[in-house]
Formats: C-alpha cells, sequence, structure tokens
C-alpha cells in the first residue's frame, strides 16, 4: 500500500495562481482532504500571540471561566467545560476544553449569530481573538477562492457567499490525557468538519490524527503553518470534489492548544451543488450538527 502523506502547499505562491501548487491543492482537497500551507498573512508571531490569549484563559480557575459557560445560553458562545461535547455518539464525550466566539448578528435570531460571552480576564483577550478572527477570514475566503479555480469553477463565486459569514473561532485546551481514559476516551473522538473550510493554528504540540487509506496518519504544524481540511458542506457544494475526510484527538502526556477557524456561509447560502437545482441552506445544516454535538443542545 501506498504510504499516505499530507502536502504542504505555499499560499502565496497558491493565491497567486501558480499552476503547479493550484493542482497539488486540487489534488490534495479531492484526495486526502487535507493539507498545511505555509507563507501566509498570518506569521508565527501572531499565531503564538493567540495561542497565548487562549492559555491565559485556559489557565484561570474554573469558577472564573464559568461566569462565560455556553451552557447558560442556546448557542455556541463562550466556554465549553470539559466533556460538554460528544462529536462521536459511539464514544464517551471529549475531555478537552473550548472558548467559542464568531460572527455577531443578534437581529437576525438565529443561534449561529448570537453575542459573544467575554471573559474580563486575561487582559486583552478579546481584542486579540477579534483581531485574529477578521484577519483569518479575509485568508480563509482567498483560499476557497483559490480552491474554486483549482476545481475548475469561477474563482469569484464564494466571494459573496460570506459577508456575513457563520464562521466560529474556537480555542481547544486538551489536558495531558488522563490515567483514567480507555479506549472511548478522546480529546476529540472521529468526527469530519461540518462546514466548509478549517484553517487550523496549533501550538506544535503533536497530537491530530487523519483516517487515510494507509491507516491513521498524524499531522501537525509549527505556530505559522495551517492545516486546512475541508467539512462536509464543502463536500456536497462541490458535488464531492472536495471531501471531507475523518480525524481525531487522541491526546499525549502534553498539554495541547489548537485553534480552528471553521470558515463558513452566510446563513441563507444555497449550498447544494451548482446546477443541482436543489435548495440546502446553509444554516440549516450547520445548526442541525450543532445541535447532535454541544451537550447542551442536544434535544431531550
Amino acid at each position: 500500500m501506498t504510504e499516505t502523506s499530507i502536502p504542504a502547499i505555499d499560499a502565496a505562491r497558491l493565491l497567486a495562481g501558480d499552476p503547479a501548487e493550484t493542482a497539488r491543492t486540487r489534488d490534495a482537497a479531492g484526495g486526502i482532504g487535507f493539507l498545511t500551507v505555509h507563507n501566509t498573512p498570518l506569521d508565527r508571531a501572531r499565531v503564538e500571540e493567540l495561542i497565548a490569549a487562549y492559555r491565559g484563559f485556559f489557565a484561570l480557575p474554573e469558577e472564573e471561566k464559568a461566569k462565560v459557560d455556553m451552557s447558560r445560553t442556546e448557542a455556541s458562545r463562550g466556554w465549553g467545560a470539559p466533556r460538554s461535547e460528544q462529536v462521536d455518539p459511539e464514544a464517551n464525550p471529549d475531555y478537552k476544553e473550548v472558548f467559542d466566539c464568531g460572527h455577531e448578528w443578534p437581529e437576525s435570531g438565529l443561534k449561529v449569530y448570537a453575542p459573544n460571552l467575554w471573559p474580563d480576564r486575561p487582559e486583552g483577550f478579546r481584542a486579540v481573538l477579534e483581531a485574529y478572527y477578521r484577519d483569518a477570514c479575509a485568508f480563509s475566503l482567498d483560499l476557497l477562492s483559490a480552491l474554486a479555480g483549482a476545481i475548475g469553477e469561477d474563482r469569484a463565486y464564494f466571494r459573496d457567499k460570506f459577508d456575513r459569514p457563520m464562521a466560529l473561532l474556537r480555542g481547544n485546551y486538551y489536558p495531558e490525557r488522563p490515567d483514567w481514559a480507555g479506549a472511548r476516551d478522546f480529546g476529540i473522538g472521529a468526527h469530519t468538519d461540518y462546514g466548509c473550510l478549517t484553517l487550523l493554528a496549533t501550538d506544535g504540540v503533536a497530537g491530530l490524527e487523519v483516517n487515510s487509506p494507509s491507516g491513521w496518519l498524524p499531522v501537525s504544524a509549527e505556530p505559522g503553518t495551517f492545516i486546512i481540511n475541508f467539512g462536509e458542506m464543502l463536500e456536497f457544494w462541490s458535488d464531492g470534489r472536495i471531501r471531507a475526510t475523518e480525524h481525531r484527538v487522541i491526546g499525549s502526556r502534553e498539554e495541547r492548544i489548537s485553534v480552528p477557524l471553521f470558515f463558513n456561509p452566510r446563513h441563507d447560502a444555497n449550498v447544494a451543488p451548482v446546477g443541482s437545482g436543489r435548495t440546502i441552506r446553509a444554516a440549516d445544516h450547520l445548526q442541525k450538527r450543532y445541535d447532535e454535538t454541544y451537550l447542551h443542545l442536544k434535544a431531550g
């Protein structure tokens, strides 16, 4: 069996339309469904600043984090305590902590645009996250445009569909794997992402594994290099030309922080395959998947 690898893509060359980098991106998106990108507008120092902000928040006493506990809301905003999510129904709830924020549009009445919950500490936390969110969304839209061109669509196709993105920025804190952890315990269980494109920054600690044809494949990246993968929404939007691939984090003897931006279109975008004559509203798919994952949103 041929050993699978995760392609490393030069983002500047891809966004400039380099034919070789475009072809490699197309092959990765439709094949393994994962790639890494370097030479991006978000450099190592910027990512390290972001990681430090999350580290400061997760180090707070639990009673202080609980002031912004998302379980008191009907949305995915604020702090998620350990074991508050279950992405794999066959596994135990995930033992990580999270902090979520996203695009606010409370006038819409939609939970995917709920107001953010911001802690009082650490100092500067909100400013760092909001600035990164803005710039990471812009970079992600550029990547999607390049990807559209790579699969033979108009590079401008996505541009008017992300003006109010249902983009969720998440800080994941994975503690050391507990001594009690068994075969059904994960930092995050095996799953595919729900939306379009995931832009993942990490602190460099290994932990992520991709379900490849040759087995579970570790993938890691230093701050300033990003791991990219694609979600269920983009798989059916592209009529299968882009693949959503299963992945997981088991955990290790090292704590780990990762920061995915789940980049998704505006709520009323039709994400059915182009020319199919069908209508699949982006918000309907995304909210259904959130309701199946967050324990405080699960029916019953």
